[in-house]
């Protein structure tokens, strides 16, 4: 089920239509869902780090990767993604046991503070709290 169709979307502040699939921007983190059957690369992912660098600027932030479609993710790009120093709090959402097996081989690559969640709300707890241990330690 969808954002659009939860609680929670009420709480954005932004959403944004891709060709990818839809970003949602909230006050400190981005919830994504990509279409089904998508291949994300670094050179598609563009257009989400230019929306990224305008939303959030250089502050820190969140996002979770609300996995309700089967998409893929070109691995041999990890390395390129992981030079996002901005990015605080990686979470995902999945619903099936393949996805959530996806995610783990996925974190044998991406080096960011990640955590996978079956909920949204728990993702969204986490990264919530993430964010504000971030802050935290920063003051």
């Amino acid at each position: 089920m969808s954002i659009k169709e939860l609680p929670i979307y009420k709480k954005a502040k932004k959403h944004i239509t891709i060709d990818l699939g839809d970003l949602y921007f909230f006050e400190n983190y981005l919830i994504t869902e990509f279409k089904e059957g998508v291949e994300i690369n670094y050179n598609n992912f563009e257009v989400v780090r230019e929306y990224i660098k305008t939303y959030f600027g250089e502050n820190d932030f969140g996002l979770i990767s609300h996995r309700i479609n089967s998409y893929s993710i070109v691995i041999t790009d990890a390395p390129l993604f992981n030079t996002c120093k901005s990015l605080k709090a990686y979470a995902t959402v999945t619903y099936t046991l393949f996805a959530e097996k996806v995610f783990n081989v996925e974190s044998y690559f991406f080096n960011f503070n990640k955590q996978n969640f079956s909920s949204l709300n728990e993702a969204e707890f986490w990264v919530q709290n993430t964010l504000n241990s971030e802050q935290n330690v920063l003051n």
